[in-house]
């Protein structure tokens, strides 16, 4: 018994969209629930894993905006009526993991039938970014529980508060507006993939596995250094790890790996979900399709 992942969906950041993080979270959330023959009214619970939004907004949360958005249940619940719950978690490029392991623990009580994570990111625009190093995308996850063998593991996390502070994103007064400026060091894939590969040795060990014994490893994010210094450290070849096609992904990254991965693995295939991000700090879980 676990969590399944019963849709996946993905959409780019064209001209109308591109910076509005708001609109491709509702388009991916959109198309994700219309695919899936899922009405919005039905989502139990929407967590948000995007970071860089419209004009930099901090408040409200952006999870309430995509719940009025798309329709799920956007008025105050009523006695006996069902509604939906919604809220934002922020951990970068881990955002996605973070909110399926959130997601896991809803449906493992039974507490929800059904959840929908959500990320996006975007050029605020308007000068309101410094260099803005993302592509604006967005993507979506419609999950549920099943009853057999399929679905997440437990989610494994490692952190090396020792390394170096790889990437820095803050919002500071310039010409009198806030903008948003970033800091990448030389060597933050390196340190990302010491985290990642710690993240996978704890699950893999967890689950009296080997590398060897998955058909393939979904990563994030999708950087070729990262990719490369992964896959040295797993000791596996760099073609076994499935990545982003577009490298300039960041919360959606996990997303279009994903989605990637799961159009060539044949069912029941085993995968290892590892992602990395700023702190530094990975997760990895295992997922049986």
């Amino acid at each position: 018994m676990a969590t399944v992942i019963d849709r996946v969906e993905l959409t780019e950041g064209l001209w109308r969209h591109r910076h509005s993080a708001l609109r491709l979270a509702v388009k991916a959330s959109r198309d994700c629930l219309h695919h899936a023959e899922c009405p919005a009214y039905d989502v139990d619970l929407l967590v948000n894993a995007g970071i860089y939004r419209d004009r930099n907004l901090g408040e409200p949360a952006l999870a309430a905006m995509i719940q009025q958005d798309i329709g799920a249940n956007p008025e105050a619940p009523h006695a006996g009526a069902h509604g939906t719950f919604s809220f934002d978690v922020v951990n970068g490029s881990c955002g996605v993991l973070t909110a399926l392991q959130v997601v896991d623990g809803f449906l493992r009580s039974h507490a929800i039938d059904r959840a929908l994570v959500v990320a996006s990111d975007a050029d605020p625009g308007h000068g309101l970014s410094e260099r803005f190093p993302f592509a604006p995308a967005g993507g979506a996850l419609l999950c549920s529980w099943t009853g057999d063998n399929r679905g997440f593991g437990r989610i494994h996390w490692a952190n090396l508060p020792q390394a170096r502070e790889t990437f820095n994103a803050t919002v500071g007064m310039i010409d009198r507006r806030n903008v948003l400026r970033f800091d990448v060091s030389e060597t933050a894939d390196e340190a990302l993939a010491d985290a990642a590969a710690r993240a996978a040795e704890h699950c893999l060990s967890a689950s009296s596995m080997t590398v060897d014994d998955v058909d393939a490893i979904v990563a994030a994010p999708a950087h070729a250094p990262y990719r490369t210094a992964l896959a040295a450290r797993l000791n596996v070849e760099p073609e076994r790890i499935t990545v982003s096609g577009d490298t300039r992904l960041h919360t959606v990254s996990l997303v279009a790996a994903l989605s990637d991965a799961l159009r060539v693995v044949r069912p029941g295939a085993q995968l290892l979900l590892v992602a990395a991000g700023a702190g530094v700090s990975a997760g990895a879980s295992l997922y049986q399709v």
